[in-house]
């Protein structure tokens, strides 16, 4: 798929089918993830997928925003293994796993899989939940499936600010 397609017709998919996520679509997607760069390379993340009965219901118990997705992605980094930016105020932990995280959705929407940034759950519950290691923090969880029927963009999906009013010139 042409990139322009991807990046313009990727949408947050809120309803999903029953249909599973191939195996080999689901490689592609991971291997978009990993292939994405991180701050010296030091690649931090960590990915959780998600598709057994047990694993999903714990999903659910932390956020309404499955939407019957069949799997599920929670996107976490190794807080101990980030590069920290001088003056010491952030580091890249939160980036880099965002920039993991968009590779992994325009790698599925290319795939031709729908999938779903959620962020409407708390991070250290879900953290528990699984069981993951307290050197770990949850950035989000992403639904991957294939769109039900009837399920679709929102009506303002293409209504986008102009340039002029998102970027300047210096």
């Amino acid at each position: 798929m042409d990139f322009k397609d991807v990046v313009k017709n990727r949408y947050s998919c809120k309803k999903y089918s029953d249909r599973p996520v191939e195996d080999d679509k689901l490689t592609a997607i991971l291997e978009a993830g990993r292939l994405a760069p991180t701050a010296k390379n030091f690649q931090e993340q960590h990915i959780y997928v998600l598709r057994s009965t047990e694993a999903l219901t714990k999903i659910d118990a932390v956020t309404p925003c499955r939407y019957n997705a069949q799997t599920v992605l929670v996107v976490a980094f190794d807080k101990n293994n980030v590069f920290t930016y001088p003056g010491e105020a952030r580091n890249s932990g939160i980036e880099d796993a965002t920039i993991v995280a968009s590779h992994m959705i325009l790698a599925a929407a290319n795939e031709g899989v729908d999938s779903c940034w959620i962020n409407n759950f708390d991070p250290d519950q879900l953290a528990a939940g699984l069981g993951l290691p307290e050197n770990e923090e949850i950035l989000m969880i992403m639904d991957l499936g294939y769109a039900a029927q009837g399920a679709g963009p929102l009506p303002n999906h293409n209504s986008r600010k102009d340039l002029t009013k998102t970027v300047t010139y210096l």
